[in-house]
């Protein structure tokens, strides 16, 4: 349901997202990681409208998000790493607010506010003023608003940020039921114990190019560490932003800088040469209905900035 193709951005001379290509289906918990810098924010801004490529083209559930955002924003919940809040409403108020803006109608809204205050335990402050929340109890608040007209598709950039780890448990257990229903979830993290904990499959980019994706056991194959850990095997693979060698024979692993799919693994694995050249290491309850892109909430007004002013870089990494 999601789909990035040949997409490239750049801002000045820096190319920040190089030739992009990744498809996240239904039921998919993908995670997205790289070192600062890596493209993983200027990923997720495209995929929400809020950045438009330079070339290529992003779609979701079907929908071209940069020639028409609107409608790809019905079927998108999306959490930034820095939410932005009202700060003179209650969190009622904020809820009922991003309801009605979703189109729905008031008693299905009731209900799911309901629902997420439940899910996310938000009833000691709910009507309270959102000025007197703590940084854990508004990032809880923006996932009850993403998750309010159902989306088929989430996008999360930093999910576990400020959270208690109660509340953490809270919201990876949501992703795991949102993911059983059919949705498809792209997650942007630092965190690699959480990638390792949830995530159905795993991305690792690195100066704007995907170095790898597929599994973290088919990432431990691969490099030939069968017991190392997700971060030992990202900073394998990231660490002074070496790249894979160009592989022999049939060139399953191809250029210097090329993606490792999942799919090339078994004819890779034989061939491939993965000695660094610096050092000579070898290295490395929710329901959906049939077809959760056609039964989002209709007419809604969101507006989520797709024009895209020149030159503008976004607030972290790039």
């Amino acid at each position: 349901m999601i789909e990035f193709r040949n997409v490239t951005r750049s801002y000045g001379r820096k190319v920040a997202v190089d030739d992009l290509s990744l498809s996240i289906g239904p039921g998919e918990l993908f995670a997205l990681l790289g070192p600062n810098g890596a493209g993983k924010t200027t990923t997720i801004k495209m995929l929400v409208g809020l950045l438009r490529p330079d070339s290529g083209t992003v779609r979701v559930c079907g929908r071209d998000v940069s020639q028409d955002v609107r409608e790809a924003s019905r079927v998108i919940g999306y959490v930034p790493d820095q939410p932005f809040l009202y700060d003179k409403l209650t969190g009622r108020e904020f809820l009922e607010f991003v309801g009605q803006m979703r189109g729905l109608p008031p008693a299905l809204l009731a209900e799911r506010i309901a629902s997420q205050v439940c899910n996310l335990e938000l009833g000691d402050f709910l009507d309270d003023l959102i000025e007197t929340y703590s940084h854990g109890m508004r990032q809880r608040l923006v996932f009850a608003a993403a998750f309010l007209h159902d989306p088929p598709v989430l996008v999360i950039d930093e999910p576990l940020v400020g959270l208690d780890p109660r509340s953490s448990r809270l919201v990876k257990n949501l992703l795991r039921a949102r993911t059983a229903a059919g949705a498809s979830v792209l997650m942007s993290t630092h965190l690699l114990s959480l990638a390792e904990e949830i995530a159905t499959r795993i991305g690792i980019v690195d100066r704007g190019r995907i170095k790898f994706l597929g599994t973290k056991a088919q990432l431990q194959q691969l490099l030939a560490l069968p017991h190392t850990s997700l971060e030992q095997l990202f900073l394998q693979l990231t660490e002074g932003n070496h790249q894979p060698a160009r592989a022999q024979g049939d060139g399953a692993v191809t250029a210097v800088g090329a993606v490792v799919a999942a799919e090339n693994l078994p004819e890779a694995l034989p061939q491939a040469d993965w000695r660094l050249a610096a050092d000579r290491r070898q290295p490395c309850n929710m329901t959906a209905d049939p077809d959760p892109c056609d039964t989002t909430a209709s007419d809604v007004q969101h507006q989520i900035g797709s024009a895209d002013p020149v030159g503008r870089r976004p607030t972290e990494d790039v």
